[in-house]
């Protein structure tokens, strides 16, 4: 075994304690510290939530570890309480404070209830707008990631799917006044940074969707192409980033670009993660770029319905962990 030294180290924050979060949380690090030497994992949660003894083992005595952070009422699977709310901000605290001080290598999230947090009287909107006030980031980026398998729609080896966001979690009818150049100019200039920087991608090619149907129709159908995503999108040629677009929103994922396009830019949550989640078999993740951090969640929601029915699929929770891992050991050879 590594020393620990020389481990790379993930925390996990467990997510709602009253859905799924724990047990695919634990689940899936067991699966993961099978398959990969090289890793400790710390999880965050009440003792009461893990079904298996941790330490059990000698595999898992030194590699999997619990950090206790105590709930305010015991859990109930599927039964929401906003007595624990502050439980869950406590642990995107910790985790997020423990990678900004070298403690942990990479976070890993699992799925939270935005509603209860708010009705515990905690504004929250989401992981990715929590975590850039908590690390004081500027701007950060939702991309979604999932590998497609060689032979899908023609692909000739298997290819990573990303799929960014300008705007995230804001009603339809808001996004419009939303979009700016500057917003959509800094996220193309994100995507391009940290797919160099943090996925080893050499000069990524990326695609930029339009808002409208048919990218605008030259105005006829919406003049926001025109008047800010094309110049964004200009001035980032210009800076040597390789970007085009716009392009219409149902045309912008061809079979064809799936080899040579490295991340897709939507304008919108839905126009980007639907295609997404279509194609990613229940085994995508959710990267947020533009943070000094490494953090990587599941793709799915609490799942109240099965909690704690033990039928949960750990899918998304592996390949977050297999992602915030190789993205460490990114970031580590780059430092």
């Amino acid at each position: 075994m590594q020393h620990p030294a020389t481990l790379v180290k993930i925390v996990v924050s467990t997510g709602e304690p009253s859905g799924v979060g724990p047990e695919i949380s634990l689940a899936g690090a067991q699966v993961f510290l099978e398959e990969q030497a090289g890793v400790q994992i710390t999880l965050l949660g009440d003792a009461s939530l893990f079904a298996s003894p941790l330490g059990e083992s000698a595999l898992y005595s030194e590699r999997l570890k619990l950090n206790l952070i105590p709930l305010a009422t015991p859990a109930v699977p599927g039964i929401l309480n906003a007595n624990n709310a502050q439980y869950v901000v406590n642990m995107l605290n910790e985790a997020t404070d423990g990678c900004l001080q070298g403690r942990y290598d990479a976070m890993v999230t699992a799925p939270i209830q935005k509603s209860i947090i708010n009705l515990a009287g905690t504004p929250f909107t989401g992981h990715t707008e929590y975590l850039m006030q908590r690390c004081n980031a500027k701007h950060v980026v939702m991309l979604l990631c999932a590998l497609l398998p060689a032979g899908f729609l023609g692909l000739q080896s298997p290819k990573d799917l990303r799929v960014a966001l300008v705007t995230t979690h804001l009603p339809l009818k808001d996004v419009p006044a939303a979009l700016s150049f500057k917003l959509i100019l800094e996220t193309i200039q994100i995507v391009h940074q940290d797919l160099e920087n943090k996925f080893g991608v050499i000069n990524p090619v990326i695609r930029v969707a339009g808002l409208n149907p048919h990218a605008g129709e030259s105005g006829y159908l919406g003049r926001e192409e025109i008047e800010v995503i094309i110049p964004a999108i200009e001035v980032a040629k210009k800076q040597g980033i390789t970007v085009s677009g716009p392009f219409p929103g149902d045309t912008m994922f061809d079979a064809g670009s799936l080899e040579s396009v490295d991340a897709f830019i939507a304008m919108y949550h839905d126009q980007g993660l639907a295609p997404f989640k279509f194609v990613s078999f229940g085994a995508g993740v959710n990267v947020t770029l533009g943070l000094p951090i490494i953090r990587t969640s599941v793709d799915h929601g609490t799942a109240l319905d099965i909690a704690g029915k033990g039928i949960a699929e750990i899918g998304s929770m592996l390949e977050a962990l297999r992602l915030a891992y190789q993205l460490a050991l990114n970031h580590g050879k780059r430092n």
